[in-house]
């Protein structure tokens, strides 16, 4: 049996983002978002956790191509969000920019660009206080 192991890489990228949503009223935006629903928005410098599982090549030793996830994440997530208004991106254009929201948005752009392995995991921490986790559609059901 070949040996099963999981890497996490950590990838960073500032941006801005408000919470509203049009399915509230003005007044229960605020009572659920808070000084969040700041109309001017608010940034962050968003940390994401990318973990892949597989088995242990053995050329490599290892369960993925580092240098090539690195190069998927950074193109396909980091170049896409890196300075940039989270309300803007045409994928939020009928959900709250929540930090669970991102979370599975990036999962859906990474899953299928995994060089080895499977991907298993994406953290996404938003402040010192707010880690968000996704684990796929199979361990969250149906969507």
């Amino acid at each position: 049996m070949t040996a099963q192991t999981s890497i996490t890489r950590r990838y960073k990228f500032a941006a801005m983002h408000r919470l509203h949503s049009d399915r509230l009223s003005e007044e229960d935006n605020w009572k659920v978002f808070g000084k969040c629903n700041n109309p001017n928005g608010h940034g962050h410098n968003y940390v994401i956790l990318v973990t892949v599982a597989g088995a242990i090549q053995e050329r490599t030793g290892l369960a993925t191509d580092v240098e090539t996830l690195d190069r998927v994440v950074r193109e396909t997530v980091v170049a896409r969000f890196d300075h940039r208004d989270l309300n803007r991106d045409p994928a939020f254009a009928d959900k709250t920019t929540t930090g669970e929201n991102l979370a599975i948005l990036i999962w859906d752009l990474l899953a299928d660009k995994i060089p080895a392995g499977r991907l298993v995991n994406i953290g996404v921490v938003e402040t010192r206080d707010n880690y968000f986790e996704y684990a796929g559609p199979a361990a969250a059901g149906a969507r």
